[in-house]
């Protein structure tokens, strides 16, 4: 089948309307007709071949949510009708000790969303910047969130994974003292995730401009990074620390405000590296430096239905398809509180 979407024939160049195909459903797929898709910061560093190996035509978009259009034959845990999501996983290898644990995050074949390898045409997989797309079950997720507020869920497929998989990892909950480095996409979710876990939580910004908007996501405190004063008043004193900063910076000043044995886990993908921190920073308090990537299906599944039990939501401005490529720009000037959400039927304009 043909569709409507958007994407790019090189790095270079703004993304346009393109046409792509999409395989017909096979006895376990879902057939998903988009309704909105979220604008990740990865879609830009993909896009734009900031990243490595990127394929194109590209199609980004992996923050999809839409209604169920078929199914295949043995598809039993979805209907027409249904409302859904798709993140960033399409496929995996299924059998290997990843994939067994439900993290298929971090199987050695997980294909992403798009840019990654199928047999459908072109070879690589196309995004949800389009009108449809044929998932396996495996990687269709339930939404649960009152229909009204679809458009808002599309950032969970993930942003919201990929701040809350860190946060149940390390066990966060009441009693524990949370930071949350940077305020967008990912920063917001990490302050409105780790509040509704019952953690004592402060966002760190660069800008004095953030403070009030932090404290309305659910952060007890806000500390402006660049004062060193205010960092010098929560030195020793954090269980974990959740970086979302996507822009390359100095770690080291955030490793000083850790306890002994506390956690600093990394979520921003920037495209260049960070230098290298001070081992003395680590060693003298037995601290950790540690990344942490989206999630595995069943954990993204736990994620959105907390999300609907505690009434999250991300926070966007909803953006026409054709308007794609200025919003990339303003992404990249932190011009935007805090997703952009694509309407997917503003194709059809």
């Amino acid at each position: 089948m043909t569709i409507k979407a958007y994407g790019a024939h090189a790095g270079d160049q703004p993304l346009q309307p393109l046409d792509i195909t999409r395989r017909a459903p096979g006895a376990h797929d879902v057939q998903i007709e988009i309704v909105y898709c979220g604008i990740c910061h990865s879609d830009i560093h993909q896009v734009r071949a900031e990243w490595a190996g990127t394929l194109f035509p590209c199609v980004p978009g992996h923050e999809i949510v839409g209604r169920v259009a078929a199914v295949g034959a043995h598809v039993s845990n979805h209907k027409a009708g249904d409302l859904v999501g798709v993140g960033c996983i399409v496929d995996s290898c299924q059998h290997c000790a990843d994939c067994d644990d439900g993290l298929e995050n971090y199987c050695d074949h997980m294909v992403g969303t798009y840019n990654g390898p199928t047999q459908d045409a072109p070879g690589h997989t196309l995004g949800g910047y389009s009108q449809q797309i044929v998932v396996h079950e495996r990687y269709v997720l339930r939404i649960r969130h009152a229909e009204a507020q679809l458009a808002a869920v599309a950032p969970l497929l993930c942003a919201g994974i990929t701040t809350y998989s860190p946060l149940r990892h390390w066990k966060i909950g009441p009693g524990h003292k949370v930071g949350v480095v940077g305020i967008g996409g990912l920063g917001h979710m990490g302050i409105k995730l780790a509040h509704a876990m019952g953690a004592h939580v402060v966002a760190f910004t660069t800008s004095e401009s953030k403070r009030k908007a932090a404290l309305a996501l659910g952060a007890n405190e806000v500390v402006v990074s660049r004062n060193a004063d205010e960092m010098a008043v929560h030195a020793k004193s954090f269980d974990f620390i959740l970086n979302t900063v996507a822009v390359a910076h100095d770690l080291d000043p955030f490793f000083a405000l850790l306890k002994r044995d506390g956690t600093m886990t990394l979520v921003g993908a920037p495209a260049t590296p960070h230098s290298s921190p001070d081992v003395f920073g680590l060693i003298m308090k037995r601290r950790s430096l540690a990344g942490s990537m989206i999630g595995g299906i069943p954990e993204t599944q736990e994620m959105l239905d907390f999300c609907a039990e505690h009434g999250i939501v991300a926070d966007i401005e909803m953006i026409r398809a054709d308007q794609i490529n200025d919003a990339y720009e303003r992404m990249l000037k932190g011009d935007v509180k805090y997703r952009f959400v694509m309407d997917i039927a503003t194709m059809n304009a």
